[in-house]
């Protein structure tokens, strides 16, 4: 289990998961994940709010006991089911004009920094995105959350809402729970 006392996520990732929760099964399981976990009588979550991310780990982990997945595969099908509700709240951060590429590449300089500015107490985590050559990028992902499964479902659902899913590889190089993960990504 996760230990970051202190640790904020901002409330749209609540928000999301409980439309993705409603979306695979329904509000029913919503409601019984949340009693499994002990929030039951939670006041729900608010989409400009920060909740501790400790309730985040463990609403989806839950979930995925429900769905039969583990942690890393529920959080890689949540980040891919995601992406078009993201885009859409956070468009301000975005150039109408990028792709897939663009996207990873200004990730951290617009979207997660435009976040921060929004609302100091959400962290999200530094991506550092280097381009390899004309046809790679490598994202190095460094968190104590342990969510770079949610971060190659980001990435593959960019390439599916960009249509770009048939051309990109996403290649974790490293286990999807450590705290400092490589992701190579390789436009083909």
């Amino acid at each position: 289990m996760h230990s970051l006392t202190g640790d904020s996520m901002h409330g749209s990732i609540f928000v999301f998961l409980k439309r993705f929760v409603e979306y695979k099964h329904n509000y029913n399981t919503w409601v019984d994940v949340l009693e499994e976990v002990g929030l039951r009588n939670r006041v729900p979550y608010q989409m400009n709010e920060v909740y501790p991310t400790s309730e985040l780990f463990i609403i989806m982990s839950a979930a995925a006991r429900v769905q039969g997945v583990s942690d890393p595969v529920f959080q890689e099908k949540f980040g891919e089911f995601l992406v078009p509700d993201l885009l859409l709240v956070f468009k301000r951060f975005i150039d109408p004009s990028w792709r897939t590429q663009e996207m990873l590449l200004h990730i951290g300089s617009h979207m997660h920094a435009g976040i921060k500015r929004e609302n100091d107490a959400t962290n999200p985590p530094p991506l550092h995105v280097s381009k390899v050559g004309k046809n790679m990028l490598v994202i190095d992902y460094h968190s104590k959350r342990r969510m770079a499964g949610f971060a190659v479902g980001i990435i593959k659902g960019l390439a599916q809402y960009f249509d770009e899913g048939e051309k990109i590889n996403v290649l974790p190089s490293t286990e999807p729970n450590a705290e400092r993960v490589q992701i190579r990504i390789e436009f083909v």
